[in-house]
């Protein structure tokens, strides 16, 4: 029996790492784009076709990264919460990063942007409807994030304020989705601030207690 050479099996190894690596870039490329289409035109209006094309790739690919269009959902709500909780821990580890990102969350550029933005506020009623594994990503991804703001703003004891702020996260998603849906702009604009205003005076609240 001949032996196999050193060579070759290095070109084996090569060949399995490069099928790998390529599968996983090929899954996040779908993810990525899926979270984009997902957000600006909703989850039940995105099918399997469309999200592939997005991502350059055929429809009999799919099934090579995901069980269903329920098992990608789940991938896009996890990522997407998990891309969030990173953008927040760029910001100041204090109350001004806090409201850094309440200021860029509550803003005109966030608002005409959804599917650039917040997962929340753009596919909150669609993951209500959606199966428990998908409520489940969302509940452990946005947990996450929330902590992160209770910690800043309660360092000695961010479960006192893990609730409250739960609460006024779930106001600036209402407030960011109620001022998309107004067709006078100037009115949008002053929801905008208002519940800017209301938001950063809560926030000073539960930091306070």
């Amino acid at each position: 029996m001949v032996g196999v050479g050193v060579g070759e099996v290095l070109r084996e190894e090569r060949v399995v790492r490069y099928g790998k690596e390529h599968k996983q870039a090929t899954r996040r490329r779908i993810i990525e784009s899926a979270g984009r289409r997902f957000k600006g035109q909703g989850i039940d209006g995105s099918g399997v076709a469309t999200l592939m094309a997005d991502a350059g790739l055929t429809n009999g690919a799919f099934y090579a990264h995901f069980d269903s269009k329920e098992d990608l959902v789940a991938a896009v709500v996890a990522d997407q919460l998990h891309n969030q909780s990173e953008s927040l821990s760029e910001q100041p580890p204090d109350r001004a990063g806090v409201e850094q990102f309440v200021r860029a969350y509550l803003s005109a550029e966030h608002r005409d942007n959804p599917a650039d933005g917040c997962p929340s506020a753009a596919l909150l009623d669609e993951i209500g409807r959606c199966p428990e594994a998908t409520k489940r990503a969302y509940t452990d991804g946005l947990l996450v994030y929330i902590d992160d703001i209770a910690a800043r703003l309660a360092p000695h004891d961010p479960r006192s304020a893990h609730v409250k702020t739960l609460s006024v996260f779930a106001m600036m998603v209402g407030t960011l989705q109620l001022s998309r849906s107004l067709a006078d702009r100037q009115l949008a604009d002053e929801v905008l601030e208002q519940g800017l205003q209301n938001a950063l005076t809560l926030l000073d609240d539960t930091r306070q207690r």
